[in-house]
């Protein structure tokens, strides 16, 4: 057999992170950035950015009151928040049956419950006297997609334009988590060491057993729906180095993959606009309090892993097929099944895992603030919707539980 050329192949240059490929590909109207002035200017963030500044996102369904479906009312919500001291901190997400707010960047995490709580409870108070109620579960449990509005944002409208089906599909809430990390090729190091943990961040999170009125079998239905059908989502490859990654974002722009950096949903990601490791994976959370042990936890995982690698023993990535296997688990059984320990080279009970892993992170935790809201539930979201749905009691039952829940959203 003939052996391959040494010599690089336009493709192998771009995936490899060659730096003199030339953009073709420009972002959509909705950037302000070419994708070169992106990628230059985020990575001169990472090299300035201050260690582990937190900021929080959760994703609320904008219910009915009185039949709790879903009801497409985000515009009224965006125009009732003019002029308030939620406006800045309230954006749209995807369908008009939905509203996203953030905490804003936060200095220390033990900035960051107060912060939680302070915009849930803005949002309650805004939303109430228009008829309103909220809710924090990873899916609806019986809304038809098909019923949901896209909201007219350039943005959205190209994310439609270019998913169709897939982005119908994706009627989902969720809690994300940025962590800035100081340094480019330390950022992407702990990016890689994350992927790791991906699964047991899902199963601590697990909020969402029903969707489209079934009873599906597993704890979050919602990761299941999104990462399943999107592009460029779940785990992502292990970059070894800033150039290597942004080698691949070139590329997606040059073969128009992908029109914005956004396009990358994987499950954790270094975020191009902010110098942050966004995490990505959770579903939403009805409860205050496991919200806040949550970002904690998604918070002190990163501040670790950074950790370990300025200490010279950085966390080596696992390969993808290995990661996956403990995803699929944490999809399927959550915190009530097991999760693979790869040093033991057996499963052992999710929650044994859990709390090895809040035990190893507690150094980075009291680094952080985040030490006092570290916590593994006696059963997280998942687990107490299903335990009532064994009972007896129907998806509507339980979701106006979940839903008085989330009416104490502010504590």
């Amino acid at each position: 057999m003939e052996r391959a050329s040494s010599a690089q192949s336009p493709l192998r240059q771009a995936l490899l992170g060659n730096a003199s490929t030339t953009v073709v590909a420009r972002m959509g109207e909705e950037q302000k950035l070419s994708p070169e002035e992106q990628i230059a200017q985020a990575r001169a963030q990472f090299e300035d950015a201050t260690d582990f500044t937190v900021a929080v996102e959760e994703e609320f369904a904008l219910l009915d009151p009185v039949t709790l479906d879903l009801t497409n009312r985000f515009e009224e919500v965006q125009a009732a928040a003019q002029g308030t001291a939620l406006e800045a901190h309230l954006v749209g997400e995807l369908i008009a049956s939905e509203v996203e707010i953030r905490t804003g960047r936060q200095e220390t995490f033990a900035d960051v419950p107060a912060a939680i709580a302070e915009r849930r409870s803005q949002l309650r108070e805004l939303v109430e006297p228009m008829g309103l109620l909220l809710g924090a579960t990873g899916t609806h449990p019986w809304a038809d997609w098909k019923k949901q509005r896209i909201i007219d944002t350039p943005h959205y409208r190209r994310n439609d334009e270019l998913l169709r089906y897939v982005v119908w599909r994706n009627n989902s809430f969720g809690l994300h988590v940025h962590v800035a990390v100081r340094g480019a090729d330390r950022a992407i190091a702990v990016a890689g060491g994350m992927r790791n943990f991906l699964p047991e961040i899902l199963a601590l999170s697990a909020s969402s057993p029903f969707v489209e009125n079934v009873v599906t079998g597993l704890h979050s239905a919602r990761t299941q729906i999104f990462t399943r059908f999107f592009p460029r989502c779940g785990v992502p490859d292990a970059f070894g180095s800033w150039r290597e990654y942004e080698g691949f974002v070139r590329f997606l722009y040059d073969t128009g993959s992908i029109t914005e950096h956004t396009q990358m949903w994987w499950s954790v990601r270094p975020h191009l606009s902010f110098p942050t490791i966004e995490i990505r994976v959770a579903d939403g959370q009805p409860e205050l309090a496991e919200a806040q042990s949550l970002a904690a936890f998604a918070a002190s995982l990163v501040a670790r892993v950074a950790r370990a690698y300025d200490e010279g023993a950085p966390v080596e990535p696992l390969e993808h097929r290995l990661i996956e296997e403990n995803f699929w688990r944490a999809i399927r059984h959550g915190l009530s099944g097991e999760l693979i320990d790869f040093d033991r080279g057996a499963p052992i009970p999710a929650r044994q895992r859990l709390e090895e892993l809040v035990e190893w992170v507690l150094p980075a935790a009291e680094e952080i603030g985040a030490a006092p809201y570290l916590a593994v539930p006696d059963r997280n979201a998942a687990e107490r919707q299903i335990e009532r749905a064994e009972e007896g009691a129907s998806l509507e039952e339980i979701y106006a539980e979940q839903v008085r829940a989330t009416e104490t959203i502010g504590g």
